[in-house]
């Protein structure tokens, strides 16, 4: 009989319980345990958790720190994502970090790494898949946003050129060169082949500054002003070249930067 009792006694256990446990509020073994680690939500007035505050506002209400967050993970989420951003210099130059560069932060390992490696590769890949082939680009602005979105985070100046029909809209986007982190130079064979082959009436100029000087250089107006010429021998007309960094963009034709040859036209 006693053994019948212990033994229907011993199902009425919750499992990880043992006997030290009765009498205990349910719960309370996993919290003295160690395996509640579940922060107070904000009914307690608890912190509340980047993704928590994902879930229930939206990613725009999160600050940058609170974004890596998520993607980081773990423990101390919030705490290591600062130190990555304080240590890195903002989200521009974490966006740009190696996987060896983001390792080499305290508290930032493999995992971690390359999740952060992966989710700035694909909103870079999302905004380069958007080529406004077939949309009309009639102002610097709109040029600008579509080439600052494409190129950010680059390391090298790449250089693009945008071709239009006649009706002014996007029948080509082409890179034509890729250089250092402070110079790009391109042959006007590999500007205006890519223009021919697609029928283009009309371009435009463009390339990005890594180093974050908006200003054209002086090598960058040389470099227009041959491509104007050759342009003007094929019958093509270059209405603007423009130099983005990742923040802003500058557009040598509204700067008066564009040569003589194409504003006498």
């Amino acid at each position: 009989m006693f053994r019948r009792r212990l033994s229907w006694y011993a199902t009425c256990i919750a499992p990880g319980m043992t006997t030290s446990h009765i009498g205990e509020h349910p719960g309370e073994h996993r919290k003295r345990g160690g395996v509640d680690r579940e922060p107070l939500n904000d009914s307690n007035n608890g912190p509340v958790r980047p993704r928590e505050r994902l879930s229930a506002l939206g990613p725009t209400a999160l600050s940058d720190a609170e974004l890596l967050a998520v993607i980081i993970g773990g423990g101390h989420a919030e705490a290591r994502a600062r130190e990555l951003l304080q240590h890195l210099g903002g989200l521009v130059a974490v966006s740009r970090a190696t996987v060896h560069e983001l390792c080499a932060v305290h508290g930032i390992g493999l995992a971690c790494a390359t999740a952060v490696r992966a989710a700035f590769e694909i909103a870079r890949r999302v905004e380069q898949a958007r080529l406004p082939l077939g949309r009309v680009l009639n102002n610097p602005h709109a040029v600008s946003r579509f080439v600052r979105a494409s190129l950010r985070g680059a390391t090298q100046e790449v250089f693009w050129v945008i071709g239009l029909n006649a009706r002014q809209h996007v029948c080509r986007v082409a890179e034509v060169g890729r250089g250092t982190v402070a110079r790009v130079s391109v042959h006007p064979r590999e500007v205006f082949a890519p223009l021919l082959r697609s029928g283009a009436h009309t371009c435009i100029l463009a390339h990005n500054h890594p180093s974050g000087v908006l200003s054209p250089s002086r090598e960058d107006i040389d470099m227009t002003q041959r491509l104007c010429r050759a342009a003007e021998i094929l019958g093509i007309v270059i209405l603007d070249h423009i130099v983005v960094t990742d923040s802003d963009y500058c557009s040598m034709s509204e700067s008066g930067l564009m040569p003589s040859v194409l504003q006498a036209s």
